[in-house]
């Protein structure tokens, strides 16, 4: 048997499969949040509190950029597990090129009307006369790569979901250590500010396709680009669209909300509390990459025994990920609880910034453990082709709950609650995911018992 063959994921144990798909996801998406999370350190020191600024009202765009990538490859790589599964290696080879079609075609289209469009864009966005120009200087670089990031984030999760985690991982550390190394040359040794860590963005990520597209053209791989790569399904786009909606609507939901919040937080605290929580954006967006990177590891294995009826095995998988996931976003918790200074000043010296994000850190991460096990239970949604549960489970925290409460609480509480509106949030959404779950076992049971 091939070391890459994927049909373990029906026979090796639970465990050891966790551990060999998860933890390779797990440090690419870990190395990808520490690289951002080290961008935003060069950026403040090096360009300054409003640069810190600027990049926060960029944040609604960053996430519709990711949303159009997730609508193909999550879809693609999720259904391509599931061919593997009930062992149809045409039908994965076939998802594999329209994943690459469909991440080019959408990352023309969403490039060109966002930098057509992008000072309007930033404004809605929350951004003032002052960060502004920091924004505009950042994101028309990103739009302009857009072909670059979608064919590398796509091919890359087809890469770990047909039986590759570890090449996978590779290609976030070989983009995650050029990015580190480009970044501060180009920010303080060139002083490009916010557009040299823009291009340090877009180059490392070249590096990573070109690493990405080697592997799918060599045709010893169990998964390659074969015949006319180019020529598309109607059903299979379908399809995959349809698995890669939820999301694709949780990031659109997240782009909103990041909206409101941006103008919540320039109306009731100014530019520094946008920058404030820009940091706190930053810290928590590690824990939660980490527990993503959890589910992806998990995706090809219930993926896999989904398609092949061992839902045993499925039920397994998903316990041991809600346990881990649980324990991650815990341990963030616990770290901005009880040192959210230190975490703070490691982005910028200037005082009125370090005292709102420790502020709004403090009360941000209140019911921060429970995350973890409501990504995860949405992600197995998604991972069993589930799709409208999925996106049901996506749309809740964001739409259902912290929405009203963005626009309720800063009215009776100022600053302090637009902080309070997202521990609130997590908790009802995790209540609501814990639930369906739930529903969703007694019906698959009954099935069993007839």
């Amino acid at each position: 048997m091939s070391k890459n063959d994927p049909h373990i994921l029906g026979k090796e144990h639970i465990g050891k499969l966790l551990l060999q798909y998860s933890i390779p996801a797990i440090i690419g998406m870990t190395i990808t949040s520490i690289y951002n999370i080290i961008d935003s350190i060069f950026i403040g020191h090096g360009v300054g509190p409003m640069a810190i600024a600027g990049l926060a009202v960029s944040f609604p765009l960053m996430n519709l950029v990711v949303a159009f990538c997730t609508l193909v490859s999550a879809g693609g790589s999720t259904i391509a597990s599931i061919r593997l599964g009930q062992k149809d290696l045409k039908g994965a080879t076939e998802i594999l090129s329209h994943t690459l079609m469909l991440c080019i075609t959408n990352s023309v289209f969403f490039g060109i009307l966002s930098f057509i469009f992008l000072d309007d864009i930033l404004v809605f966005f929350g951004a003032s006369s002052d960060t502004l120009p920091y924004a505009r200087s950042f994101m028309q670089v990103i739009l302009l790569g857009t072909p670059i990031t979608y064919t590398m984030i796509g091919l890359n999760n087809v890469m770990r979901a047909t039986g590759y985690p570890k090449k996978a991982m590779l290609t976030s550390m070989v983009t995650v250590v050029s990015n580190i190394i480009f970044a501060p040359i180009f920010i303080f040794q060139f002083e490009w500010g916010m557009r040299g860590a823009a291009t340090a963005t877009v180059i490392s990520q070249f590096i990573g396709m070109v690493w990405v597209v080697s592997h799918f053209i060599n045709k010893e791989n169990t998964v390659h680009f074969e015949g006319k790569i180019w020529k598309m399904k109607k059903r299979i786009v379908d399809s995959i669209f349809a698995i890669g909606m939820s999301p694709f609507l949780m990031n659109v939901c997240a782009c909103a909300i990041v909206i409101i919040i941006n103008n919540s937080l320039q109306e009731y605290g100014g530019d520094m509390a946008i920058g404030a929580y820009g940091i706190i954006n930053r810290l928590l967006t590690l824990y939660v990459m980490i527990v993503l990177g959890l589910t992806m590891g998990m995706q090809p294995i219930i993926g896999y025994n989904f398609g092949a009826q061992k839902i045993d095995r499925v039920k397994q998988t998903l316990r041991l990920g809600i346990i881990s996931g649980v324990v991650i976003t815990s341990s963030g918790f616990l770290i901005c609880e009880l040192f959210p200074h230190a975490v703070s000043v490691l982005f910028t010296d200037n005082d009125e910034l370090i005292d709102l994000a420790v502020g709004g850190l403090r009360l941000t991460v209140l019911m921060f453990p429970f995350v973890g096990a409501q990504i995860v239970i949405g992600n197995f949604f998604q991972s069993i082709g589930k799709a409208k549960i999925s996106i049901f489970l996506s749309l809740t925290r964001q739409l259902l709950y912290l929405l009203p409460c963005l626009l309720l609480f800063p009215n009776w509480w100022g600053l302090k609650g637009i902080w309070i509106s997202m521990p609130v949030s997590d908790a009802l959404a995790f209540t609501t995911a814990v639930i369906s779950l739930m529903i969703y076992i007694k019906k698959v049971s009954k099935q069993v018992q007839q």
